[in-house]
């Protein structure tokens, strides 16, 4: 089937691809929303539902560049609605696994169907998009975003009402998500570029890969995982060991942090088509070094409104550095994706235990304070970026 060409944004298509995200990553919000009722009612200690959260996370981001690679030898569309399938049934059969290393394997399955779907679907958002990649792979983050936020939401009301066992009702909208994507496949390969696999079509081939350039960006990923991460962990504890306010605003400030972030999705994305990927995010890195830094000398209200500025930058780039290492490495956009979307991400993540070693030793006001100071690093990275804009 010959490539469909279009000049913006194709929309069925990225509303499929959009909506299989938010169906997937669901999955990943359900962990921390079902490990209270697992230590509460199986017994399991601390530690152990530790041990599932790391599952959870290395399954789903640290071996999504394998995945990856798999995609860039042999794209493999199927892998979206089987991504989606799998992830929901690991997450569902979790309530009703027989033991701790029966969920443990059900978590890393769930992960798996994570790692799974994201590469090749990413590639396909990227062909979707037309001329503006940078918009388009931002619509397909904030699926992703709101999938992530909606987890909790829509796990616990499942397991207060019918107990563990609700969670194989999340079977259901993986199912749902995987027919539609099936259904969308023919439609979603006449985007496919001829020649993409090796051997086949005529297409013109991109141009060559370029290592260096992707390394450096996919550090300043890392960068901002870590200050996301760092700001996810203790942000809520942050308002009520320092600026004294109740538990209620410790949790409307993380959601004000994380809600802002699919807003800035929306707005950076389209910026970046329009001014380059590069300038984009350097500029989200100057914006939010201040944010963060004005955030440890505010108060409870005005900090909010810092906040909301501080998930809009860091967020808001998700997207922006997908395209960016999809432009930087041509002919591994599977690769790409798996780095940015996942390996670099998890990374990131990893590192948040150290931002808290350090609050313990130091208070969470300092750990605020270096947290602010990380974007200045990302920054000097990104302004060492080339434009990978080709569009």
């Amino acid at each position: 089937m010959s490539r469909v060409l279009r000049k913006g944004v194709d929309r069925r298509a990225m509303a499929a691809l959009s909506a299989g995200h938010l169906f997937t990553d669901v999955n990943q919000g359900a962990v921390a929303a079902i490990i209270p009722f697992l230590v509460s009612e199986r017994g399991i200690s601390l530690a152990a539902a530790g041990a599932l959260v790391l599952a959870s996370t290395v399954s789903s981001s640290v071996v999504q560049p394998l995945f990856g690679v798999l995609s860039d030898r042999r794209p493999l569309p199927a892998l979206m609605p089987l991504g989606v399938l799998v992830a929901g049934l690991g997450m569902a059969l979790v309530g009703v696994a027989p033991g701790y290393a029966a969920i443990f394997a059900c978590t890393v399955l769930s992960g798996v169907g994570v790692a799974a779907f994201h590469p090749e679907s990413a590639r396909f958002a990227n062909y979707v998009s037309g001329s503006r990649r940078a918009r388009g792979m931002s619509l397909f983050s904030v699926g992703g975003n709101v999938g992530f936020a909606l987890g909790p939401v829509l796990t616990t009301p499942l397991v207060l009402l019918f107990g563990l066992p609700g969670t194989l009702f999340l079977a259901l909208p993986a199912a749902v998500m995987a027919a539609v994507l099936m259904h969308e496949l023919p439609r979603l390969q006449g985007f496919r570029p001829e020649g993409e696999v090796p051997g086949e079509g005529g297409g013109e081939a991109p141009s060559g890969d370029r290592w260096g350039p992707f390394a450096l960006m996919a550090s300043v990923v890392v960068l901002r995982s870590l200050i996301y991460f760092g700001l996810v962990a203790f942000v809520a504890s942050y308002y009520v060991r320092v600026l004294g306010t109740s538990e209620a605003w410790g949790n409307t400030a993380l959601a004000t942090l994380t809600g802002a972030g699919a807003a800035g999705t929306l707005v950076l994305g389209p910026l970046a088509d329009r001014f380059g990927r590069r300038t984009v995010l350097a500029g989200s890195m100057v914006l939010l070094g201040p944010v963060l830094f004005a955030f440890t000398h505010a108060g409870p209200v005005f900090g909010m409104v810092l906040l909301a500025l501080a998930g809009a930058a860091i967020v808001g780039t998700f997207g922006v550095t997908v395209v960016m290492g999809q432009e930087y490495l041509p002919r591994s956009i599977g690769l790409a994706a798996g780095v940015t979307m996942g390996l670099s991400i998890g990374l990131g993540g990893a590192g948040a235990p150290v931002l808290g070693y350090v609050a313990d030793l130091y208070g969470l006001h300092a750990t605020m304070l270096l947290i602010s100071g990380l974007p200045l690093l990302a920054l000097l990275l990104a302004l060492a970026l080339p434009e990978g804009d080709r569009v």
